[in-house]
């Protein structure tokens, strides 16, 4: 018999298998209370509940956990990534980030990833899976209990394409919002995507007050193409378009990250044409020197570089950034770590 995920339902569907259970359906918001507020990982912890009811629950019901399996301490800003072993064996890798109003996680939507993006590690072997809502938040929990402190923010820019695991990961925003858990505010919630169009639009609808990150990384498909196999679908101006229904509908600025790569898209050109394509709408670049991933040969732009890069986008009235790099001493970037572990175990079914 396949038991509930008990931890990726709402607590409407856990008051509603209550009352299949013959169990009066207040003891809903306890056990809710329990796993998303306590973060409780075992029934039998749950003490406000009787034995039996323990029984009947660890009976129809699993909680599904994330056990830390290595951590890495940067010496240099503090930021702290970890590795996460799942229930089935897959292996995938969180982030801590300080700043100075608050801790952010940032978290993994899959076990890999299969869009295929030439700069980034996460995507190197595939996906393997999709993660659950628990399986989220177990990360997002974990590294709570882990550093005791209050986490305020998270980002969903780790291994996988968010938007490619559509439903859990709208579970997982719900979950991580509610007022009898974490209750991290929309707003303090990040989506990383690199363009999955259609989403994108279906996202817009959700009546969410979330950040939306878009991977732009070019200032054309020309280049795009190159190194986001995704733009081979949807054009940019395609994508540019969702963006602006994206704004339109939720009145929110949307964030696009650009990866810089010398030689590849970090020319003054590039710059110009970005802006010009920029320009006018509701939005923020955040520019990042590309991670080097030792699979690729990419090399990182200079800093003069980046800097005039980011000198030309703001003469052209183009909001922009250019992102501090965190934890480059613990490898940081998306999917490194995780490869360097032990390849995962086939999944159990």
């Amino acid at each position: 018999m396949k038991r509930y995920d008990i931890k990726s339902i709402s607590l409407e569907e856990i008051q509603a298998l209550l009352t299949d259970m013959k169990e009066a359906p207040f003891r809903g918001k306890q056990i809710f209370s329990w796993l998303h507020g306590k973060q409780c990982t075992r029934f039998d912890e749950m003490t406000n509940l009787s034995k039996a009811l323990q029984a009947k629950l660890d009976e129809k019901a699993v909680i599904l956990n994330a056990k830390q399996v290595k951590k890495l301490v940067s010496q240099v800003d503090g930021t702290i990534k970890y590795l996460f072993e799942l229930g089935n064996g897959s292996i995938i890798e969180s982030v801590l980030m300080r700043y100075g109003y608050g801790n952010t996680v940032c978290i993994s939507t899959q076990a890999g990833c299969r869009m295929g993006c030439t700069f980034c590690a996460s995507t190197l072997d595939g996906v393997e899976r999709n993660l659950t809502a628990s399986e989220m938040l177990s990360q997002v929990y974990e590294i709570q209990k882990d550093i005791g402190e209050r986490i305020s923010g998270v980002v969903l820019m780790g291994s996988g394409e968010p938007l490619d695991n559509y439903e859990n990961v709208l579970n997982f925003i719900r979950l991580i919002n509610h007022p009898m858990g974490l209750q991290i505010g929309q707003r303090h919630i990040t989506l990383s995507t690199c363009g999955l169009v259609e989403k994108m639009y279906q996202l817009a609808e959700e009546n969410l007050q979330i950040t939306l990150a878009v991977s732009l990384h070019a200032p054309n498909d020309s280049i795009r193409n190159q190194i986001m196999p995704i733009s081979k679908k949807y054009s940019m101006e395609e994508l540019l378009a969702a963006c602006r229904a994206y704004i339109e509908k939720t009145n929110r600025r949307i964030t696009f990250e650009y990866a810089l790569i010398q030689g590849v898209n970090d020319t003054e050109d590039c710059a110009k044409e970005l802006s010009t394509k920029l320009r006018h709408m509701l939005c923020h670049v955040n520019l990042i020197p590309v991670n080097s991933v030792k699979e690729r040969n990419y090399i990182k732009s200079s800093q003069e570089r980046v800097e005039k890069f980011a000198a030309i986008l703001q003469q052209h009235g183009v909001e922009t950034t250019i992102r501090r790099k965190l934890g480059s001493d613990i490898h940081a970037a998306c999917g490194q770590l995780r490869r360097g572990y032990a390849k995962p175990k086939p999944e159990i079914t």
